[in-house]
Order: C-alpha cells, then structure tokens, then sequence
C-alpha cells in the first residue's frame, strides 16, 4: 500500500508555539514542511462561554504512516488541553512536491504517489 500525503490544520496560542511544535517534528522526521499562519482571530465556546481569542495556524505536510505519531507528539507539546488537529482531504497535488514530502520524512525517492482514495 502507498504512504499518502496527509496534511493537517493545527490551532495553537502563538507563533512562538506553532514554531516549537514545528520544529519538533521536523527534527524528528515526522513531517516535511509546516507553514504557520500568525494572529488568526478564534472565536469558539468553551464549557458554555463564548471566547475570542487570537491564535496561529499551521499547515503540517506529513505521510499517512506518520499520522499517529504527529498527533501524539503534537499533544504531547500543545499547551491546549484539546488542541484542535484536523486532518485535511488532499484530492491532488504536483508529484514533484509529493516525492519531496516522501523523501524528507522517510530519506527514500518513491515512485509517484497516487492521492486518490
């Protein structure tokens, strides 16, 4: 079975933090590329209240096998007790930057990848 690109949509406090996480998971290979949106406004309802809060958001470029480890390390270093970490639907993308995702992460050139479920 082929090893998908998988990309995720990460919420966290600051850039600071996104970059910390990011940065994690790159030195351990577990993602390629992580690209952080700054000062995003958040507005969300928590245990009842309605919070507005500005957050930053990063993108995290990842192969599926890698999913499960991403989000437990993402976890493990958020600062939110329930960090949003959402799996976004990838229907395509340049084979170029699909094998350059690949072999960051797994140190093999691959043979094109096929995103299509």
């Amino acid at each position: 079975m082929e090893d998908k690109f998988v990309m995720l949509y990460v919420t966290t406090a600051n850039v600071s933090e996104a970059q910390s996480i990011a940065r994690t998971l790159l030195v351990h290979k577990l993602i390629a590329c992580a690209n952080i949106l700054p000062r995003v406004q958040s507005l969300y309802r928590m245990d009842g209240v309605i919070t507005e809060d500005e957050e930053a958001i990063m993108l995290v470029k990842t192969l599926e096998s890698k999913l499960e480890e991403v989000e437990n390390r993402i976890t493990e270093l958020h600062s939110y007790t329930v960090p949003c970490i959402l799996q976004i639907s990838t229907i395509r993308g340049n084979d170029a930057y699909i094998n350059w995702i690949h072999s960051e992460i797994t140190g093999d050139t691959p043979k094109p990848l096929n995103l299509s479920p």
